[in-house]
């Protein structure tokens, strides 16, 4: 079958009116605050829409079914497409002149890494520091996802993006129609983000600077607007508390703030990836509070601010809130947690392949696959006792199909293997041990912060640009769950049949 370009050309040129719009209102910002730059957001902003007309035009007139071929080429173009043209803030208003440094930049923000190339973030226009927190936030709940629920022109077709942007074994639906569940999706999105703003708001942020983070927040982003992220504030733990609620619900399935909304509790706390989410931040916050409180205290206030209320709620608070931000891939910082002690470096590094929830804004493997390679693993025992016994992997008390078991299976070694190439390739580049694992991890999780030379205090910046183009691309990879760009590069895929 061959490919129907005209609609993938016609998707294209859609998510590049939708870019195009996004800038606008960061010229707006911009205009509001009179930071100099409102110009070169509008010129920016009228290139992207003017080639996203060029697109859409020729191609208005198109088969409105797309195949799960169309769905994967669609996907992954279109997360290019939206990150070459979203270089166009930056480079218009000389923010971040260096094509590739300003890819890089794009990219983390799309794919809400938050690893950053600039070395001075405060003395950024305002327009600009908006539009670096809008790509945080139009990828977070993705792109994709977002031009169906506004215009749903793909009709049926639209399930086959939905399911290439957001693979996984979750299949909750909250409507039968997937434009309908796209339509919820983005509304509990949009209002867990002005909510965050006005409580960030009252409890002592400015307003600019409680937008730009609810908007990292709820995307599991990490873009700040200070340079020293949210450690900044290490003299308010009101704000940060504030920040650590919505670090959670980001990282918590969307379906499950659905139920929430609807008083379906109970479905919530039956839900067995939640309760492992749960019980995962509860137990790896009291491993860090506990060795901070111990080893480490001195050290949390090593950004800028003295601690607060006291040791033990401060070393609680520092050990919740680094758990959570990397647990849920957002990135922010309230310490250098590099400097607690050698054992937190690994805990923190072996934290950025955990993940969030399937059906969250967090990046990483994801709790579920966790949850059911390790059920399946003790399963294995049984079965070499019992070897005629049928034991299916259960999850919510329902069976798990055998293709689920292996399509988890091969993600999670094609993740690991990725995670190795990845490191091997930077390590090419003249990066030491630490620091090539730690930004390889970071990258393909989507984390932000690293170790070694890139850790939570430095940022990407003193990369050579050949290995900022490789860390981009384990961005995108590790955003789309590795099969969705993958599979473009085996030629099987170009095949027409």
């Amino acid at each position: 079958m061959k490919l129907n370009y005209k609609i993938i050309f016609h998707f294209l040129g859609l998510l590049l009116l939708f870019n195009g719009g996004f800038m606008l209102v960061s010229a707006l910002i911009s205009k509001l605050y009179e930071d100099g730059v409102t110009n070169y957001l509008l010129l920016a902003a009228l290139c992207t829409l003017v080639v996203g007309l060029a697109l859409m035009i020729p191609t208005r007139k198109h088969q409105k079914i797309i195949n799960k071929r169309e769905g994967y080429i669609v996907v992954t173009f279109g997360w290019l497409t939206m990150a070459f043209s979203g270089c166009l803030p930056y480079i218009f208003t000389g923010a971040i002149p260096d094509f590739t440094s300003a890819f890089l930049e794009t990219m983390s923000g799309y794919t809400t890494t938050g690893a950053t190339v600039l070395n001075d973030i405060e003395i950024m226009p305002e327009g600009i520091l908006f539009w670096r927190s809008l790509t945080h936030w139009i990828g977070g709940m993705g792109i994709i996802v977002l031009a169906i629920a506004i215009l749903p022109l793909l009709g049926i077709g639209g399930m086959q993006l939905f399911a290439a942007e957001a693979p996984g074994p979750n299949t909750d639906k909250l409507h039968p129609r997937i434009t309908d569940t796209a339509k919820r999706l983005w509304l509990i999105y949009f209002g867990y983000t002005i909510a965050e703003t006005i409580l960030l708001k009252l409890a002592g942020m400015s307003l600019f600077d409680a937008m730009n983070h609810a908007l990292s927040t709820l995307s599991t982003g990490g873009f700040s607007t200070k340079n020293a992220s949210v450690a900044y504030w290490n003299d308010q733990p009101l704000i940060q508390y504030i920040i650590i609620g919505f670090m959670f619900l980001a990282g918590t399935n969307f379906v499950l703030s659905y139920f929430a909304f609807k008083g379906k509790v109970q479905k919530i706390l039956k839900d067995d990836e939640f309760k492992l989410y749960l019980s995962f931040i509860v137990i790896f916050t009291a491993i860090a509070a506990f060795i901070i409180y111990f080893k480490a205290d001195a050290s949390v206030s090593s950004i800028h601010h003295p601690m607060v209320w006291g040791a033990a709620e401060s070393a609680f608070r520092h050990g919740l809130f680094q758990v959570l931000s990397v647990v849920t891939t957002t990135g922010f910082i309230t310490a250098d947690y590099t400097l607690w002690s050698p054992f937190l470096v690994v805990f923190f590094f072996g934290l950025m392949f955990l993940g969030g929830s399937a059906g969250s804004t967090s990046g990483g493997v994801k709790v579920v696959r966790h949850l059911i390679l390790i059920k399946n693993g003790f399963l294995e025992f049984k079965r070499a006792l019992h070897p005629n016994a049928i034991l299916p992997v259960r999850y919510n008390s329902r069976a798990v199909s055998g293709d689920i078991v292996f399509n988890i299976l091969a993600f999670f070694i094609l993740y690991m293997l990725s995670f190795i190439v990845g490191s091997l390739v930077f390590s090419m580049f003249g990066l030491d041990f630490m620091s090539a694992i730690g930004i390889a991890a970071s990258s393909l999780g989507n984390v932000g912060p690293a170790l070694g030379q890139f850790g939570p205090v430095n940022n990407y910046a003193a990369l050579e640009p050949l290995a900022k183009w490789w860390a981009a691309f384990l961005m995108l990879i590790g955003r789309l769950e590795l099969f969705t760009v993958l599979i473009l590069l085996t030629p099987f895929f170009w095949r027409n049949r």
